[in-house]
């Protein structure tokens, strides 16, 4: 068996090749997702008054504290209600911080609910940040103010709101059933320079977990720009450099679940790590070498971040939800398929083809029933080719590779296609000088 070569662009009567595998289940999922329970777990987390790192950790009513508490409540009665399907905890870490004058360790705490898969040692990670600041206001001082109002509303209550919903839905969908560990992670201490998720992501590597992808959700549910343009259809993914990086493979994979689950909300892939100049808690995670990416608004309004104009006003439920479905038609995509076959390797044919010719082999992964080549031309975003080659780990490439990106994947009885693994590897974006 073998795949021809393929040009830049399909013609336009080729039809797309399959990238995703639609299922039944996380459509019916999709449909339980709620903008008016995100709304109301919005509202809730505004009503602490600040959720500044550094602000009061004794009331029941204000400060990060207190909202802390109430997250990990929503989590346990979800846990509850699935028969303790979700196991909640704090994620507690002394950190290392440069930020805050005279206090350079600090003690974050993580609210995290964990939904055990048949896998334990491979996990998918979707997140956001539960802190608030008012920190663009008042000068270099303002970051350390823990004490004025500080909503928080969409940076990050929207994001950290979606995650919630996604607790509540996928405990009720599926229970124990998903093949990966899902961590549903609310992090500390991000506007005090991700240091919730760098704890996170520094245990997690500590324990040998295997993460397939950690996503966050971050300023997620503004449509209107100061000028008054309005997207409420469109959602950026950011993903980092090269464009064969683990990263880039999960935005291509976001960008298929939402081209399959959600046709009417464009994905729109942005090719970097994030924003200019500005950062997000999936960092640490492509910072270990895992595949990490962010979820952001289109339209961004910056008067409404890091200020005490951040309010619930200015916040679309409906554009949140649709985020939120995003998120769970790709994690749920991800927990329900094989492990990825990062064994995968390429060599060159030269005796026979003269080396327009390739081997693909990779190893057998577990729960896989067969494997796919995906093929793109280097100009091009996305896949343009797959081929199944059944239950074989070895496949002929009649294709000339120097001008082309070839993956592997594996799939699973059920459908479900793992992220891809590009070969050949590249372990160097630029040669050093003596290369």
């Amino acid at each position: 068996m073998s795949l021809a070569a393929c040009g830049t662009q399909r013609p336009a009567s080729a039809p797309t090749p399959q990238l995703i595998h639609q299922d039944g289940r996380i459509a019916v999922m999709l449909t339980d997702i709620d903008p008016r329970r995100i709304r109301s777990y919005d509202s809730a987390l505004v009503s602490f008054g600040t959720r500044h790192t550094y602000s009061d950790t004794v009331s029941s009513t204000q400060g990060v504290g207190a909202a802390r508490r109430w997250i990990h409540a929503q989590l346990s009665a979800f846990g509850r209600a699935c028969n303790g399907c979700l196991r909640v905890e704090y994620d507690t870490g002394m950190v290392q911080t440069t930020s805050y004058p005279g206090r350079p360790i600090r003690l974050v705490t993580n609210v995290v609910a964990w939904l055990p898969g048949r896998d334990t040692t491979r996990a998918v990670v979707i997140g956001g940040h539960y802190d608030s600041c008012v920190c663009a206001v008042g000068g270099a001082a303002a970051r350390f103010d823990s004490t004025s109002t500080a909503p928080g509303a969409n940076d990050d209550g929207s994001g950290t709101s979606a995650v919630i919903e996604l607790a509540r839905v996928f405990s009720r969908m599926f229970g124990n059933q998903l093949e990966s560990t899902v961590i549903f992670a609310l992090y500390d201490a991000e506007e005090q320079g991700l240091l919730g998720s760098t704890h996170l992501a520094r245990r997690l590597k500590a324990s040998r977990m295997n993460v397939i992808a950690a996503m966050t959700d971050d300023i997620v549910g503004n449509v209107t720009a100061d000028d008054g343009t309005v997207d409420s259809t469109s959602v950026r993914i950011f993903a980092a450099e090269p464009d064969t990086s683990r990263s880039r493979e999960l935005g291509r994979y976001v960008w298929a679940v939402g081209e399959s689950y959600l046709p009417g909300f464009r994905v729109v892939p942005v090719w970097r790590l994030d924003r200019v100049n500005r950062g997000g808690d999936h960092r640490p995670y492509v910072q270990e070498g895992w595949a990490g990416l962010r979820f952001s608004e289109r339209i961004e309004n910056e008067k409404r971040q890091h200020r005490p104009t951040d309010e619930l006003a200015w916040v679309n439920f409906g554009y949140v939800a649709n985020v939120a479905r995003l998120n769970a038609a790709t994690v749920a995509s991800l927990a329900l398929a094989p492990a990825t076959p990062d064994s995968a390797r390429a060599a060159r044919d030269v005796p026979l083809s003269g080396g327009r010719h390739w081997t693909l082999s990779w190893s057998a992964v577990p729960g896989a029933a067969s494997y796919e080549v995906l093929l793109r031309a280097t100009t091009s975003p996305q896949y343009e080719r797959v081929v199944s080659v059944g239950a074989a780990t070895s496949y002929d490439l009649h294709v000339q590779l120097d001008d082309h990106w070839a993956a592997i994947r594996a799939v699973g009885s059920n459908g479900q296609r793992s992220l891809p693994i590009v070969v050949p590897r590249v372990t160097r974006v630029i040669p050093a000088p003596d290369q």
